[in-house]
């Protein structure tokens, strides 16, 4: 079976549908024993953006979850995120920035990464996690699974564990692959086994990212 997707698809919306499901797990940090990665992690206070001509993904799963992470000024804060999940993924073309305000003497500075552009070889990655609030694309799931129980969502690499917060038997969907393209995401987080970037640039702007940003 194949389903195709056209156009934007907002999940802060999706995120917020998650919530009634997680929120009992994340009042109680309940951690997972079902651990791919070695550990969980505090947020930072900043979102990053990130675009790809194109994205194709084999063993791809989805599941809603609360990051815990902090503000700016420090105090602790949460966010209702979908975590797209990927055995392994390809990336053409990809950009990553992001915005820090307020740098003492300086303002605020954007720092942009650039990998597996014209020339290069694409963007590698193997247990690959990005917690997402916001994604457009152009998607192609191929034998996709929808109202899958989280913990039984087989064909990606298995949810987070190790304190990660996120109900086992909420919602979650699957896919064989994922091909996605025009990408432009807001996440709060990725995490991978192994990231192989390629043709790797990372630059460092003054100012509050206008023009320089990914999108």
């Amino acid at each position: 079976m194949e389903s195709q997707v056209r156009g934007g698809t907002r999940w802060k919306r999706f995120a917020v549908v998650m919530v009634p499901s997680v929120a009992a797990t994340a009042a109680i940090g309940v951690a997972l024993a079902q651990g791919a990665l070695a550990a969980s992690f505090s947020v930072s206070g900043q979102q990053f953006k990130v675009t790809a001509d194109q994205l194709h993904g084999q063993g791809f799963a989805q599941y809603g979850a609360i990051d815990s992470g902090y503000t700016l000024d420090g105090k602790k804060t949460a966010h209702a995120v979908a975590v797209s999940s990927f055995n392994d993924a390809t990336i053409t073309n990809m950009c990553q920035s992001v915005v820090t305000p307020d740098v003492p003497f300086l303002g605020s500075v954007t720092l942009r990464l650039e990998a597996g552009g014209a020339g290069h070889e694409k963007v590698q990655a193997h247990n690959l996690y990005i917690d997402v609030d916001d994604l457009s694309a152009d998607a192609t799931f191929n034998n996709i699974d929808i109202g899958v129980a989280a913990k039984d969502a087989s064909k990606g690499p298995g949810m987070k564990g190790n304190g990660e917060q996120a109900n086992p038997y909420g919602f979650a969907q699957q896919a064989d692959s994922a091909d996605l393209s025009k990408v432009q995401q807001t996440a709060w987080a990725t995490t991978a086994g192994t990231f192989k970037l390629s043709g790797l640039h990372m630059s460092l702007h003054k100012g509050d990212g206008k023009g320089i940003e990914c999108y």
